[in-house]
């Protein structure tokens, strides 16, 4: 399977009471699908996976895979700090039709060596047939997965791409020159999103595609098929919003965003909390001068239906 495109970070909705708000999801998937999103990305930092039972997480990833139809392909966050968890989890995607692969995150907290992080995707990788994603985020996870080590992970038939989120250009630069054509470097920071691109990225796996799917899937598209005239002045438009994103951690802006556009509920699971007043005063500005509150009221009705 060839896999590049804009891929969509998932939120995950909650009700009033703290449930997941099922009927929201669908909806939230069904949208992101139907707006050309190329594939869908759950319970990763950004759908509060480290907030979910694992009952709710297995859960989540049959909602995903239900409301998408087999339309898209679906990697699913499954992360952890114990190579011995994380293989266990991952085994219990491999029950589930209709899962493509996994995203997983270096082992945090833990801090390995480069060997030691090698040697835990590898293990990963090895014990399941499903497609793995390497998911670089240093910022979260107290450490970096370099070049040289993410270059001797893309010999692992199984494991096709990474999700680089460390923020640094050169190194992800450094990335896409040292590793096989087959396997795909994505951008895990939408600011970055379009300089990643233009050296060699297969994509990006958006946050901000929770609320302009069309948008982000059109300028990755553009970029990709080398109409940067057209992607730049997607990236443009857009780019405060992308930035407004991050205001606050991850993904309160996004959420806040969302229930201003009636597409969900503005609810989270300690730690995290709805943005302060300053960031939603901004993000709402935002909004409106985007177009993207036109529909609040179609959208709020949709997310009962």
């Amino acid at each position: 399977m060839e896999l590049s495109g804009c891929g969509t970070a998932l939120v995950t909705p909650f009700l009033d009471n703290g449930d997941v708000d099922e009927i929201a999801f669908r909806n939230h998937v069904r949208w992101q699908v139907e707006s050309g999103i190329d594939f869908l990305v759950p319970t990763g930092s950004t759908g509060e996976a480290c907030s979910l039972t694992e009952e709710e997480w297995l859960r989540v990833v049959r909602l995903v895979i239900d409301a998408s139809e087999g339309r898209v392909p679906v990697f699913v966050g499954c992360s952890h700090n114990t190579s011995r968890q994380a293989i266990a989890r991952v085994r219990k995607l491999q029950a589930i039709p209709g899962v493509t692969g996994v995203l997983t995150a270096n082992p945090y907290y833990n801090k390995p060596t480069q060997e030691g992080q090698y040697q835990h995707f590898r293990a990963i990788a090895e014990d399941t047939h499903l497609q793995v994603l390497i998911y670089n985020i240093p910022g979260r996870t107290g450490v970096n997965l370099l070049p040289e080590t993410t270059a001797r992970l893309a010999e692992i038939p199984n494991i096709v791409g990474i999700k680089e989120s460390s923020g640094n250009l050169q190194q992800i630069t450094e990335v896409v020159h040292s590793v096989p054509q087959r396997f795909h470097v994505f951008a895990g920071d939408d600011n970055l999103a379009l300089p990643i691109l233009s050296v060699g990225g297969a994509g990006v796996i958006s946050v901000a595609a929770n609320a302009i799917p069309a948008e982000m899937s059109q300028m990755t598209t553009a970029a990709l098929e080398n109409d940067w005239v057209l992607a730049r002045q997607l990236y443009r438009k857009y780019y405060r919003l992308i930035v407004a994103n991050f205001a606050e951690p991850n993904p309160q802006p996004i959420k806040c965003v969302l229930a201003m556009m009636g597409r969900i509920q503005e609810v989270y699971r300690l730690p995290m909390l709805p943005v302060l007043p300053p960031t939603r005063a901004h993000l709402e500005k935002l909004a409106e001068e985007l177009g993207l509150l036109a529909h609040t009221h179609a959208a709020g009705n949709l997310r009962m239906a």
